[in-house]
């Protein structure tokens, strides 16, 4: 019989090791056995990332204790649901209802979830949308004040009144209908004419700085009075501040697209209204 080398000796300790090991690290995949039933470490994992992206979307912070208190969920899951399964609740139709319903669910969200990984909104497609909204919101902004009453003989009495020295912000105060601006003295402050209905705005790009409608000015929401406070450039925010809205929002249309294009497309004699 030979005697061991220093290598042999070294692998038989490495081999002795692992077989020690072994049961340690398999026990680190799982954070408790439940009647002799492992509940991984994966799944409470899985839910404390669920409860942190939840928190995050509210805008809040998750507390210390946490991440301890999804593991007692998570145990305390498995501990129900042994029990659920022990009284025969999974042949159950309710259940095979609903857990059809869930595989559906987690199905869509991961189809969507794939569609905008693959499909994601480049830096091109949000300078465009940006320049769109640039070119559709003129190069003039707006500040203009307006009295808006429900009857056109009230707007010219009004206007009689205003010629005759009656203060602008006064009467909006009194008399205004819009319960945005009437507080304020009727001002709107800056806006692009863009940002009116249409009978609006025309009225007021025609007036001059500080000048008053001669006459009552008539739109879906009764009679205005406006005056032009002011004219300016327009203000712009700089793309990168407005970039991760221009994205969000350039990346649902497309999401919607898709969802479009699916429903379309699929052969069902289901009338949708």
């Amino acid at each position: 019989m030979k005697p061991s080398t220093p290598l042999a000796l070294s692998l038989s300790s490495f081999a002795l090791t692992v077989a020690l090991l072994a049961p340690q690290v398999a026990g680190a995949q799982n954070i408790a056995t439940v009647n002799g039933k492992p509940v991984p470490k994966a799944r409470a994992d899985a839910l404390l990332q669920q409860v942190e992206s939840q928190a995050r979307g509210q805008g809040q912070q998750l507390p210390p204790e946490a991440a301890r208190q999804v593991k007692d969920e998570v145990v305390l899951r498995e501990i129900f649901v042994q029990e659920a399964e022990k009284r025969g609740l999974t042949a159950s139709g309710d259940y095979k209802q609903q857990m059809e319903i869930a595989r559906q669910s987690i199905l869509i969200r991961e189809l969507f979830k794939d569609y905008e990984k693959k499909n994601p909104v480049t830096d091109a497609e949000i300078k465009t949308e940006y320049d769109k909204y640039k070119a559709q919101a003129g190069d003039k902004e707006y500040r203009v004040r307006h009295i808006l009453v429900e009857k056109e003989d009230e707007a010219k009495a009004l206007i009689t009144q205003l010629k005759g020295g009656a203060s602008f912000e006064d009467a909006a105060k009194k008399s205004s209908k819009d319960p945005g601006s009437a507080a304020k003295g009727g001002d709107l402050d800056w806006a692009t004419a863009g940002s009116y209905v249409p009978e609006f705005s025309q009225a007021m790009v025609k007036l001059n700085k500080g000048a008053m409608t001669d006459t009552p000015v008539k739109s879906q929401f009764g009679w205005h009075i406006l005056k032009l406070e002011d004219v300016r450039d327009t203000q712009f925010p700089p793309l990168d501040e407005v970039k991760p809205q221009i994205q969000q929002r350039l990346s649902q249309q497309k999401l919607a697209s898709f969802r479009d294009e699916l429903k379309s497309k699929a052969k069902t004699d289901y009338k949708f209204n």
